[in-house]
């Protein structure tokens, strides 16, 4: 899946849940004020079985959940393949 589509669905969750706000994906939604602790939990969880990752408790901070943009970085960070050295 490609970042534009990865974006494209995020932007379309949290548009979703706040049909009246208008944001670009840069944009803080957290200081924009609409942004509680409960809608963070259903953020990551949309993520976590929209993208099929789990998103590890060192990835759960604010910074990360902020815009459009980090949640797209977080999601491509998580989703991608591991290699071991071996």
């Amino acid at each position: 899946m490609s970042s534009t589509d990865v974006r494209g669905q995020v932007r379309e969750f949290i548009s979703g849940r706040f049909p009246q706000i208008t944001f670009d994906d840069d944009q803080d939604i957290f200081e924009m004020g609409f942004v509680n602790s409960l809608f963070a939990m259903e953020l990551v969880m949309f993520v976590e079985r929209a993208f099929d990752v789990r998103v590890p408790k060192a990835e759960l901070r604010r910074e990360n959940f902020r815009s459009v943009t980090t949640i797209t970085d977080v999601i491509e960070r998580v989703a991608a393949p591991t290699t071991t050295a071996g």
